[in-house]
């Protein structure tokens, strides 16, 4: 089998790629909402893989795993991984995860984001407003018991909340997270009692991390993990650096992570295995979080978690932001991690025509929080060309032929 083509579409501005083979067999793959820019890049890679056997992934990879780089940049790399494990899925009738290993588990646990802005009339950034989250939260389809909270320098709170931190507030920055300083009392002090109203609404059977930066100076950090010990958080994410974040510095996490029992958690940014190593080895955090579609792949993350089980870190991978084909990847790899997996963050914020484009899933797969790991071959869901036509893009109208 060989590969004869490589494509790449932007459907509801998330990039879909599309590998195609001389024995008819296509594998398919997403990249989250946020990186249509990206499209260029997996194009870039087509010459290095055309001619060369799919079910030979880390052959294919080892082609072109030197072109990635921290976050966004190692999401090329990465969907043109799971397009390949889809195709040799099918060419085997086998679902992606018997060929990663096996499953150890029949049901994989998923988590929410819920970002204030999906809360009925918003949920501003005061205690009231996390109260309306949490109770939002407990009433969403999925009957989801995980949720994660943005706030602090991962929400509009820098900005809502007078003199939030010791530095220049920006409102048109050119990337994502520029806020950074040493938080004031005030500020300060109206987070703990942001997080603890939403922890506290929550009550008994549900349970809450918080995606707090990047952007925290490490004492300010550490200060907050302590202030909320009491809350039993699953953890708080990327205080000091995180989403974006050109880099680790596990050594400044370590002195966050080894004074409180709030669990740290990081990792989303992070491209390869080699970058794991220092901040797993170190126990600079309780908690990783690499996305799969980040980091290089389903066989890579999956590297991951086994190195950081071997060292007593949790890991909860992060979730591709929009999409179904997205979903099916991190419910394959999942079903086959160690017992330090948390539960992997839903992508839930995809338009509904997603399930009327695809095959394999009968709408919303989450029931009690977990969704069934499904049998179907590959990474069980299918683009259906008649119906994902409609929302291509001008330019990709020859994305299907």
């Amino acid at each position: 089998m060989k590969i004869t083509d490589l494509k790449c579409a932007i459907i509801a501005s998330s990039p879909v790629i599309r590998i195609t083979t001389d024995e008819g067999i296509t594998g398919w793959s997403q990249i989250e909402t946020p990186k249509p820019y990206v499209k260029p890049q997996v194009l870039q890679l087509k010459d290095w893989i055309v001619g060369q056997d799919p079910r030979d992934v880390e052959r294919v990879m080892r082609r072109i795993r030197v072109r990635g780089g921290f976050k966004p940049f190692g999401s090329a790399v990465s969907a043109i991984e799971h397009a390949l494990w889809d195709i040799a899925g099918k060419a085997a009738n086998a679902p992606a995860y018997r060929l990663l290993g096996g499953k150890v588990r029949d049901q994989v646990r998923t988590y929410r984001t819920l970002y204030q802005a999906e809360v009925p009339g918003g949920a501003e950034h005061t205690p009231e407003g996390y109260k309306r989250w949490a109770e939002y939260g407990k009433s969403l389809k999925g009957e989801f018991t995980l949720f994660k909270l943005p706030s602090a320098y991962h929400s509009s709170m820098v900005r809502d909340f007078p003199d939030f931190f010791y530095g220049e507030v920006q409102h048109d920055a050119p990337f994502p997270y520029p806020h950074k300083g040493t938080m004031t009392k005030e500020g300060f002090d109206h987070l703990v009692a942001c997080i603890t109203s939403a922890r506290e609404t929550l009550g008994k059977g549900y349970n809450t991390a918080v995606d707090a930066g990047p952007g925290f100076m490490p004492l300010d950090a550490l200060r907050l993990a302590k202030a909320v010990e009491h809350l039993h958080l699953l953890w708080i994410e990327d205080t000091v650096t995180g989403d974006y974040s050109p880099y680790v510095n596990p050594d400044v996490y370590k002195d966050v992570t080894h004074h409180t029992t709030t669990p740290i958690h990081t990792g989303e940014q992070i491209y390869l295995r080699q970058h794991y190593k220092q901040l797993i080895e170190s126990h600079a955090v309780n908690v990783i979080g690499p996305d799969p579609c980040d980091v290089g792949g389903l066989a890579e993350i999956k590297w991951v978690a086994e190195h950081a089980d071997l060292h007593g870190i949790a890991i909860a991978p992060h979730g591709t932001a929009n999409g179904i084909l997205g979903l099916a990847a991190l419910i394959q790899v999942c079903a086959t991690m160690p017992d330090n997996l948390i539960a992997f963050e839903y992508p839930a914020r995809f338009e509904p025509f997603w399930y009327d484009i695809t095959e394999g899933f009968e709408g919303m797969p989450v029931k009690g929080g977990l969704i069934d790991v499904p049998d179907r071959p590959g990474l069980g869901v299918n683009l259906i060309a008649k119906e994902a036509k409609k929302y291509l893009e001008e330019g990709d109208e020859n994305f299907f032929d």
